[in-house]
């Protein structure tokens, strides 16, 4: 048996829920088949079980044969033991085939949530790309955990119709009939169970989503005394989820119910029949005791196939909803094959009529933030735009993210220890402290050490020192190219001066790009543009600026005439 999961998960065929399921199936169909296959001789094993019961009590208690009666007891025995092995061995292939349909579709997810990018939050809330990650992935390995019970099932209904057929024509007939029957009547109830799922798989979704986002802002909620209507918000909120989660359930309970009283009244209808040809002397008292037990039994492939539809019908949801997911297309398809060689040379942003020098230190100061956010995406090749990297076209330039690292304050800290969530295994360790020096970050490793454990988006530390970690992260990466936004916008003006003056010192004769309207860091940078509507209108030193442009002046001091911390 493979180990779990597997290194490459394959390309999906995403064109329909239905395609997906199937290409599932197709990428591990050797273990399906096996428990397919260990499925029937399970459910076999069960439904010879009544015809040996049968055949001891005709041979060997009414023929009053001892020798009889102990083979067809060995017989029984023998079934006994092939249902229980292959009841163990099919269960743990059916195990195999849930966890191997739920990584490969976690796989599947991530791989596309990375290829995505930027795109990702723009088209799908986080609540549902975390409901598909946690919840449709166990629904999906269901109904491949369910193919191979549902094909025993089958081959069992198939086989004791043949039994009674044989024994007696009516009562195969009944089954054979019976059967299809319960399946149209069944059938109707599918449909609304599937739609009632998908609503409340949806607001599941939702309602994850407000939850993430609640969670995140709870401090800035309580600052501004909003924290009770938000929270009458969600409560409203779940309350939908709870009365779509319930309307799921009566659909369920309907489809539960069917799959007890409609195979009970075939079985109470093949056992009425059985008795009266007994009476009747047509069949014999050990095809009665048969016929008895074959009743029994059939409620469990009955309810396994009721089971199946219900499994499959939500396997069929969850799948829509990973294939909704890998039908996303990214912002930005192309990716280039050029790989320069020599030093870096300049990279140009035409739109805004940026020119980044290498190896200098370059502020971009905008009257409107989102114009500097709009050409940090550019730079990064997070959007698309007409951008230059030494006289290339940056969409012609291979493994761009390697070489030119965009950081926002958007980002968040991983979870796991504090060293590996600032640099990757293996690098330096002189690195690390450099970055985390220039960071102006000692102290929080002082206070809880390099292996303490970070919690998800490292919502132990304040603000200030998210910020500063994300900034020696960034650091530490030690890319060609470096754009900051804001890298500075949550500290206090001590801290924000000794990172000025550290980051100039960390990336001397690197290319770095600061979009920043802050007076500290526009002081320590090489070369200042400002920015407005989106162009370069000035550009040159900052003090220089101060002096010559009076809407750059009106722009780095916030328009009430403060005093420029370090021009002084």
């Amino acid at each position: 048996m493979k180990a779990l999961p597997v290194a490459d998960p394959g390309t999906p065929d995403h064109r329909s829920p239905a395609r997906y399921l199937l290409w599932l199936s197709r990428t591990q169909v050797r273990p399906i088949i096996a428990g397919a296959v260990l499925g029937v001789i399970w459910m076999l094993s069960q439904a010879l079980m009544p015809a040996a019961i049968g055949r001891a009590v005709d041979a060997g208690v009414a023929a009053k044969d001892g020798a009889a009666l102990v083979t067809w007891a060995a017989v029984l025995l023998g079934l006994g033991a092939v249902q229980a092995t292959s009841g163990v061995i099919r269960h743990r292939m059916a195990v195999f085939n849930w966890l191997a349909a739920a990584y490969r579709t976690v796989q599947i997810v991530v791989r596309q949530s990375t290829r995505l990018g930027g795109t990702l939050p723009k088209r799908l809330s986080t609540g549902e790309v975390v409901s598909v990650g946690v919840s449709d992935v166990a629904h999906i390995g269901d109904a491949l955990d369910i193919l191979s019970r549902g094909s025993g099932a089958v081959v069992a209904i198939v086989t004791v119709a043949g039994i009674l057929l044989a024994a007696s024509p009516p009562l195969g007939l009944v089954v054979l009939i019976g059967v299809p029957v319960i399946l149209a009547l069944a059938a109707p109830l599918i449909k609304p169970y599937r739609e009632r799922e998908q609503r409340h798989r949806e607001l599941v979704g939702e309602l994850n989503t407000h939850a993430t986002d609640l969670v995140a802002g709870l401090r800035v909620l309580r600052g501004i005394g909003g924290e009770d209507l938000f929270a009458a918000r969600y409560r409203a909120e779940s309350q939908r989820v709870r009365a779509a989660g319930v309307h799921v359930a009566r659909a369920d309970s309907r489809m539960s119910g069917a799959e007890v009283i409609l195979p009970g009244l075939l079985v109470a209808l093949v056992t009425w029949l059985g008795a009266r040809f007994a009476v009747a002397g047509t069949i014999t008292p050990g095809q009665l005791v048969a016929f008895y037990g074959y009743a029994v039994f059939l409620i469990h492939p009955l309810k396994t196939l009721g089971e199946a539809a219900s499994k499959l019908t939500r396997g069929h949801v969850a799948a829509g909803r990973v294939v909704r997911l890998l039908d996303i297309e990214p912002e930005i398809r192309h990716t280039g094959t050029a790989r320069p060689d020599g030093p870096p040379g300049d990279l140009v942003d035409a739109a805004s009529g940026l020119v980044v020098r290498p190896g200098l230190l370059t502020a971009v100061a905008a009257s409107d933030p989102r114009d500097a956010r709009a050409i940090a995406d550019r730079l990064g090749r997070h959007a698309d735009g007409d951008v230059t990297y030494g006289g290339l076209p940056l969409g012609d330039i291979a493994a761009v993210r390697e070489r030119i690292l965009v950081a926002v304050n958007d980002d968040r800290l991983f979870s796991g220890p504090l060293r590996e969530t600032l640099v990757p295994p293996g690098r330096p360790e002189a690195d690390l402290h450099a970055a985390v020096a220039a960071a102006n970050a000692e102290d929080i490793v002082e206070a809880v050490g390099f292996d303490a454990h970070v919690a998800e988006s490292g919502r132990e530390f304040s603000g200030g020192q998210q910020q500063r970690l994300r900034l020696a992260r960034a650091l530490a990466a030690d890319p060609e190219v470096l754009i900051l936004v804001e890298p500075t916008s949550a500290v206090d003006a001590h801290t924000e001066a000794r990172i000025a003056e550290r980051l100039h010192a960390a990336r001397a004769g690197r290319t770095t790009v600061v979009c920043t309207t802050s007076p500290l860091m526009l002081d320590r940078a090489d070369h200042v543009a400002h920015v407005e509507g989106g162009t370069v209108v000035a550009a040159g030193g900052h003090r220089t600026l101060l002096a010559s442009e009076p809407r750059y002046a009106a722009t780095v001091t916030r328009g009430d005439g403060e005093i420029v911390r370090g021009s002084a």
